[in-house]
């Protein structure tokens, strides 16, 4: 098992590793995110994205891309810490930051076998899957995991947010 310090790569180190893991026959599995406030829906998403292969890479949004997906106010725990704790996961062999608010240029980089998205993103929700060519171009797939009903780190600030304005009201 690889250590959670040393988990850490730039996109570049593990483009490099991708092919050696190519020459033994090992899948690669990628899946992303902001992984803000980290929740059990990340640790079930991460779970079974492991589950379909043999190497976990997590490309983490920068601080910079979380601002410009969900905007000035996020992220709340900053890059270096969710780098750290999205590290200490078990089911997770790599993690790497990227800047865009899509992975699209990491993602032909390091092309990994199987990309994963949230079911949110499946065929007939409407939401588009941006890098969705990108992956079909150099031979991968996208498989949608299960989302945890009721876990997201937007419903969980909305939570924080509601209890902080009873507790104000009460006081």
């Amino acid at each position: 098992m690889i250590s959670a310090a040393t988990k850490f790569r730039t996109s570049d180190a593990l483009a490099a590793m991708r092919s050696e893991w190519k020459r033994m026959g090992k899948t690669v599995v990628w899946t992303n995110g902001c992984f803000d406030l980290l929740h059990a829906g990340h640790v079930r998403s991460l779970r079974a994205a492991k589950a379909l292969g043999d190497i976990l890479i997590v490309g983490l949004n920068s601080d910079a891309g979380v601002r410009a997906i969900k905007g000035p106010l996020r992220p709340l725990v900053p890059e270096q810490d969710r780098l750290e704790i999205v590290a200490a996961l078990e089911p997770v062999d790599y993690v790497t930051l990227f800047d865009e608010s899509e992975p699209s240029a990491v993602l032909a980089r390091i092309q990994p076998d199987i990309h994963c998205k949230g079911e949110d993103y499946a065929p007939g929700t409407g939401r588009p899957v941006p890098e969705r060519d990108i992956v079909l171009a150099y031979g991968g797939r996208i498989e949608f995991l299960p989302l945890l009903e009721g876990h997201s780190t937007t419903q969980l600030l909305e939570r924080i947010l509601a209890s902080s304005n009873d507790a104000s009201s009460e006081a």
